[in-house]
């Protein structure tokens, strides 16, 4: 993969544990890289590249930005142990991590005491949420800045057959809703068989000069 890919070393389960530790790497790589955005994706995401690019253009990177889709319609509330008996409760807006999130290079900055060099584990541990519960509880209850939603984000939570405007999406998703495929309704040249996530068909739609595409 051009050198782009790092052995973490973390644990494959889907348990708060292994997931904070992949973020935990992902978030000190981006530190070290200068980069000027901090994008996270699932590995069943389809990431429409100029959709992104040309959302994350109207922002300023040197600013606090923390752009993506919440999966409840609520804030999350966690639980803050403060001393060894002492408790207190915050809420909070996350943006799932299964429709992908972006953070600036300024907001990453101010999150480094609660998320760099393995401290990222330690905060997740303490309010006993996952990786993207984690990252909303120090942007938005820890620094107190607030989620911008963006409705071109998508997961595999929502009816992904409602999705229209393909081409302007920032991410896609697909999964599986009582037994029943859930997928963007896209025609293309691939079969649901040869193309159960539609993923194919999708970049297809947007790049048709990509050789494999009929």
């Amino acid at each position: 993969l051009g050198g782009h890919l790092i052995n973490t070393n973390c644990s494959a389960a889907h348990n708060r544990q292994a997931l904070s530790c992949k973020m935990a790497l992902e978030y000190d790589t981006f530190i070290n890289s200068g980069k000027k955005w901090f994008c996270h994706v699932d590995d069943d995401n389809y990431v429409n590249v100029g959709s992104l690019l040309k959302l994350l253009s109207q922002y300023s990177h040197t600013q606090d930005v923390y752009i993506g889709r919440p999966s409840l319609e609520r804030p999350i509330e966690a639980t803050e142990r403060l001393g060894t008996a002492e408790m207190k409760q915050v809420r909070f807006w996350f943006a799932t991590g299964g429709a992908g999130f972006c953070l600036s290079h300024g907001l990453a900055l101010k999150m480094k005491p609660w998320a760099s060099d393995g401290t990222f584990m330690a905060t997740a541990e303490h309010i006993r949420l996952p990786d993207d519960c984690t990252v909303g509880y120090i942007v938005e209850a820890l620094l107190g800045v607030s989620l911008i939603r963006s409705a071109l984000f998508h997961s595999h939570l929502e009816n992904l057959g409602l999705v229209s405007d393909i081409h302007n999406q920032v991410t896609l998703s697909y999964g599986t809703v009582e037994n029943s495929r859930n997928t963007v309704n896209v025609k293309g040249p691939f079969s649901v068989n040869e193309d159960p996530t539609r993923f194919r068909s999708v970049h297809c739609l947007l790049y048709p000069d990509t050789p494999w595409c009929p």
